[in-house]
């Protein structure tokens, strides 16, 4: 996954944690895309402690994933959601018992993967 992408995505399920200063400055980085100089001016801090701040909240985002989950279950959610539009597509032209098997697994995946 491109580093921005997950970058949003971590601070999507778990920017809420970060302080509002840590949020201020992480969303001028990610969303904004300023440079560390220009945020650095306009808070009155240095590049490095800018620079510093992004570094511990890419770490910070990154301990809450590693022990949460939720976006590998985020993804694996579109995954197995896309795999049954797929599977709905075929089965439309068809009358495959087979894929409805499928489907029905594949929910029971996601169900699964919600309940954990």
């Amino acid at each position: 996954m491109e580093r921005i992408a997950r970058q949003g995505l971590l601070y999507d399920f778990y920017g809420a944690l970060l302080t509002e200063h840590q949020r201020h400055i992480y969303e001028d980085v990610v969303f904004y895309d300023l440079s560390l100089s220009e945020i650095a001016e306009e808070q009155g801090i240095s590049r490095q402690g800018v620079h510093d701040l992004i570094k511990r909240c890419n770490k910070i985002l990154e301990d809450y994933e590693e022990k949460l989950h939720l976006v590998k279950k985020f993804e694996q959610t579109k995954k197995l959601a896309r795999e049954i539009q797929s599977l709905t597509k075929e089965f439309a032209g068809s009358s495959d018992m087979n894929l409805i098997h499928r489907i029905e697994e594949i929910s029971g995946e996601i169900i699964e993967l919600e309940a954990h």
